[in-house]
């Protein structure tokens, strides 16, 4: 080779093997090169034996997955470019035309969208149920039911529900479910939990989804989702959905979520801390009708989260005295200086925005005042609690 260019690309130097070191490497392809023609035609990515094709997988991504399968619980894991992509993965996964969908009726928004708009288009029904109330969901379950989201806490106002009971329900009519009949299949929207508060696998659940855009990840600087399963079946039914989709990340993606993981309990623990400080705090404040947070007595779930769970998140939300319209609370967010208007949560920022949840929801909300939700990041108590006072004072005046 005498060309400078074909020099350059073919290189005959390869590292030496036994490098070793605390952050995983970090492997980008689309091509992967094989060896030889018999390797080309016989190597397997399926079970992680191999490598074929970027799309399929790199050491990298390999590695994030077994990771997040530790993390839930879970024995296999299948990553996604953003945590509604995994959503919309697992319902394709395993909904067919003909078939339905429940969801909570306090559900991530984005999930009960899809439904309502390609999942329709596709000749799949879904309907809303009460996560509150299993006897709601024991009514609802059809011939047709094929698969029941689950959400703990609920998005936005956070009713913790009794997700034990929620799979119960399901499992019985499962039980009586017609021979040959298709089981209806549990997934858990899990990013609030995020593998630290409870154990999804433990509450009976099927499949575990998470946005590790959030606690994974932690720098609010990624978008990625995860699928994990403890069933070989389930599993594969993911995991070819997802070949045929043509989903994939990027191993620079993934590399910050790998970076994000070591300290994600402390990130956990400490946002959680902040965060029901701040939540008791705002109970007493002038203006204030209720604090919605699952550890806070009094609030929707509070005693299934005490049962259940270990840990509770970053998020809580406050509902305002009805005296004040949603001009004026959208102006107390205005004037907030550290809480920061924006979408997502659990990075290292604090965050706030104003909701309207009858136009969310089926069920009539019982409260008139507007709703703000809060996300805490890792700003000190004493200086989020300074600026929530004078967004208040100003609110108030």
């Amino acid at each position: 080779m005498s060309e400078l260019s074909t020099n350059l690309i073919h290189h005959p130097y390869r590292a030496p093997a036994g490098f070793d070191a605390v952050a995983p490497g970090v492997h980008k392809a689309s091509t992967v090169i094989f060896p030889n023609v018999h390797a080309l035609r016989t190597q397997e990515w399926v079970d992680k034996s191999g490598y074929t094709y970027g799309l399929h997988g790199t050491p990298t991504t390999f590695v994030l997955e077994e990771r997040i399968a530790t993390l839930e619980g879970g024995l296999h894991c299948v990553l996604a470019p953003s945590g509604l992509s995994a959503v919309s993965l697992v319902d394709m996964a395993f909904l067919r035309q003909g078939e339905e969908l429940l969801i909570p009726d306090n559900a991530y928004g984005p999930n009960k969208s899809f439904a309502s708009g390609e999942l329709s288009a596709w000749g799949i029904t879904h309907r809303f149920y009460d996560a509150q109330n299993p006897q709601d969901l024991a009514d609802k379950i059809g011939p047709s039911t094929r698969l029941v989201w689950l959400e703990a806490p609920g998005s936005i106002t956070l009713e913790y529900p009794d997700l034990p009971a929620l799979v119960a329900v399901v499992r019985q009519a499962n039980g009586q479910r017609a021979e040959g009949a298709r089981a209806v299949i549990t997934a858990l929207d899990n990013t609030w939990g995020a593998g630290i508060a409870f154990d999804a696998f433990e509450t009976g659940v099927d499949v575990s989804m998470q946005a590790l855009t959030k606690y994974p990840s932690g720098g609010a600087d990624v978008l990625m989702g995860s699928v994990v399963t403890r069933d070989e079946h389930l599993h594969r039914q993911v995991l070819m959905t997802h070949m045929r989709l043509g989903l994939g990340v990027s191993g620079n993606d993934t590399e910050l979520v790998l970076r994000g993981l070591p300290s994600m309990a402390l990130r956990y623990q400490a946002q959680d801390a902040s965060t029901r400080a701040l939540a008791t705090w705002m109970q007493s404040q002038k203006g204030v009708s209720q604090v919605l947070h699952p550890a806070l007595k009094g609030s929707p779930g509070h005693d299934t989260w005490l049962r259940d769970a270990k840990a509770a998140a970053c998020l809580f939300s406050v509902v305002f005295d009805e005296r004040f319209d949603a001009t004026r609370v959208d102006a107390f967010c205005d004037s907030l200086r550290l809480f920061k208007l924006g979408w997502s949560w659990a990075g290292p920022i604090s965050l706030c925005a104003p909701y309207d949840v009858s136009s969310m929801r089926k069920a009539p909300w019982p409260h008139k005042g507007g709703l703000v939700r809060f996300a805490v990041g890792l700003e000190a108590v004493a200086d989020l609690q300074g600026d929530l006072t004078q967004a208040l004072d100003r609110l108030n005046a």
